[in-house]
C-alpha cells in the first residue's frame, strides 16, 4: 500500500457555534480527540493543523501520537491549513505517497470508514476518492496522490479540497457517506447529534 498522511484540518473559530466546537464534548473525550483516536486506529503519520483558540485546545488532546501545527492565517480559511499541513507533509515525510485530507467535526466517520477509503485508493492510485454526501456532493474525507500535491498548495482562503475535487471531475471516485453528516456548523447540529449517537 502506498504511504499515507492523514491531514486533519480543525484551524476554525466556530464563528457560528460560540465556542470551540473542537472540544466539544463526545463519546467520552471531545470531537477533536475523538477524530484524532480515530485516525490513529488507521495511519501512523497524522498531522493536525489548529490556528484559533490553539493554546486552550492544545491543552485538550494528547499530542504525542500526531503532529500539530500552528496556522497563523488561520483566519483565511481552510485553503491555508491545507497549505501549512501539505507543506509540512513534503518536507517531513518525503516518501508519503498521498494524503487523506479530513475535518475535525465529521464524528460519523470512524475507522471503517477511513479503511475503505484507502482500500480504494491503493487501487485506484492515480484517483481522487472522496466522500459522497447528500444531493450529490462531493467532500472530505477525501485522498489526494501526490500528483495533486502542488494543486493543493495553490488553495487559497476558503477553498478547501471541494474546490480540486470539481476541477478534476473525470479523476473523482466516492464512497457512500450519505449517512455520515458532512459536518457541524451550529449548536443545534451538535445537540441533535450529540443525542441521536449517545
Amino acid at each position: 500500500m502506498s504511504k499515507l498522511a492523514v491531514l486533519i484540518l480543525a484551524a476554525g473559530n466556530s464563528s457560528r457555534m460560540g465556542v470551540p466546537k473542537q472540544l466539544l464534548k463526545w463519546k467520552g473525550t471531545n470531537l477533536l480527540q475523538h477524530t484524532i483516536n480515530v485516525v490513529n486506529e488507521v495511519n501512523s503519520e497524522n498531522v493536525l493543523v489548529l490556528g484559533a483558540n490553539f493554546e486552550k485546545i492544545e491543552r485538550n488532546i494528547k499530542t504525542d501520537d500526531i503532529a500539530v501545527l500552528f496556522n497563523e492565517n488561520w483566519k483565511n480559511g481552510l485553503g491555508s491549513s491545507i497549505v501549512v499541513g501539505v507543506n509540512y507533509i513534503k518536507e517531513s515525510f518525503p516518501n508519503i505517497e498521498s494524503v487523506l485530507i479530513m475535518l475535525a467535526d465529521q464524528p460519523l466517520i470512524d475507522s471503517n470508514f477511513l479503511k475503505e477509503l484507502i482500500s480504494i485508493q491503493s487501487l485506484n492510485t492515480n484517483k481522487i476518492i472522496c466522500t459522497l454526501y447528500q444531493n450529490n456532493r462531493f467532500g472530505v474525507p477525501a485522498i489526494f496522490n501526490k500528483t495533486y500535491f502542488e494543486d493543493l498548495l495553490q488553495l487559497k482562503d476558503d477553498k478547501g479540497a471541494k474546490e480540486l475535487i470539481q476541477k478534476y471531475s473525470n479523476e473523482v471516485m466516492s464512497l457512500n457517506g450519505i449517512n455520515l453528516t458532512s459536518d457541524i456548523d451550529t449548536l443545534t447540529d451538535y445537540e441533535e447529534l450529540y443525542k441521536k449517537h449517545h
